[in-house]
């Protein structure tokens, strides 16, 4: 293989298979990406057995053939080489030398061969959905995703089919929880029906994140299920993700119904901002802020014996009997910074049951917070 490629392209494109690539595994070849050149065109290729990605780019293909590349060591090469171009040729003894007319590096390359074989989906239905919004609920639900081994079933993004209670819409909604908090994102999307979910999927987290960054940089992504397999295409690239196993459980049986709430409402960098005062005292000990309500005032107050306290007042309209409750400062941070109102509504029922965030400009969402014991 012989064949020159534009540096910013590569670069664009290793740096994207970061996520996928595995750096600590026992089969060293997950560590690396395939690089295939034919006709005018390189694709790059990187899996870790769960996922599959390939990103097709434009090449000079002096000579076709195919190699494998240290996935980080490479982006690293890319990272630090200055001119435009990049040319790359295979040598003897299955090595390849990678060079930009100032920079030489030769390396040693796995036999492609004994490269796994990313399958994709035949005969799939997609459908396009944008790719602003996608990005937009992804990032409002994947920050709940449990990040513990013993969450397993809780280690993904749920999707599933519903309708708009008023007007019958087709909705694509996406939930997240790691069973101490919630989020939950109902978008109207045409075509959802066509997208074979009827009964739920759910995607596992490092796959929804992976499509989180092709939905930042396209403006339609086109996304398709078949069995056990999501696809999400866009003009150059395709990422294949393997779905979980398992039920997720019934969200909407710890949501409180709307009457059950007290509900204020204030400005939500107010609050964000509280809140990121008050987390300097938490550790994994002390991880608990207690907030007040009473009348016109929210007291947010962290404690933590090995450091001090902090408190913090802020203005409300408060209008339900006084409250004092519990919650993980972190979880409030998580959900707010997604969000995109100016002011955002709280709903407290009781000192046991969650508080439910949501606000005007961020329609379809809700976030949902479990209180901890004070």
């Amino acid at each position: 293989m012989d064949i020159s490629v534009t540096r910013e392209e590569m670069l664009k494109t290793m740096a994207r298979v970061q996520g996928i690539i595995e750096r600590k595994s026992n089969m060293p070849i997950l560590s690396t990406v395939l690089l295939n050149a034919s006709g005018e065109k390189a694709s790059i290729s990187a899996t870790d057995l769960e996922l599959g990605f390939r990103e097709t780019i434009s090449a000079r293909v002096n000579e076709e053939g195919s190699i494998t590349l240290p996935g980080r060591k490479f982006f690293e090469i890319l990272k630090e080489t200055k001119k435009d171009e990049i040319n790359l040729k295979e040598i003897e003894n299955r090595r390849v030398i990678i060079s930009d007319g100032m920079a030489r590096f030769d390396l040693a390359f796995h036999s492609p061969e004994d490269y796994p074989q990313i399958v994709e989906p035949s005969e799939i239905k997609n459908i396009n959905v944008s790719g602003q919004l996608l990005s937009e609920m992804i990032s409002k639900t994947i920050y709940a995703v449990s990040t513990e081994e013993a969450g397993y079933k809780l280690s993904g993004v749920f999707l599933h089919p519903s309708k708009n209670s008023q007007a019958g819409l087709p909705l694509l909604s996406m939930v997240a929880t790691d069973g101490h908090r919630l989020s939950l994102m109902e978008t109207f999307i045409a075509d959802i029906e066509d997208l074979d979910i009827k009964e739920g999927i759910m995607i596992p987290r490092k796959g929804m994140a992976e499509i989180g960054k092709l939905a930042a940089e396209w403006e339609f992504i086109q996304l398709g299920v078949q069995e056990k397999l999501f696809q999400a295409k866009t003009k150059d690239a395709t990422l294949v993700i393997r779905l979980l196993d398992g039920r997720f459980p019934d969200y909407r049986a710890v949501m409180p119904a709307v009457t059950e709430t007290s509900k204020i409402e204030m400005p939500r960098s107010a609050l964000l901002e509280a809140m990121k005062r008050t987390v300097i005292l938490c550790d994994d000990r002390y991880r608990t802020v207690r907030i007040t309500l009473d009348g016109e005032t929210m007291e947010v107050y962290s404690t933590n014996p090995d450091l001090g306290e902090a408190k913090e007042n802020l203005k409300v309209n408060y209008t339900g009997k006084r409250l004092e409750v519990g919650f993980n400062p972190r979880y409030f941070i998580e959900a707010l910074q997604p969000m995109i109102s100016e002011t955002v509504t709280l709903g407290f029922v009781d000192n046991t049951k969650p508080c439910i965030i949501t606000g005007e400009a961020d329609k379809g969402f809700t976030g949902l917070i479990m209180p901890m014991r004070l």
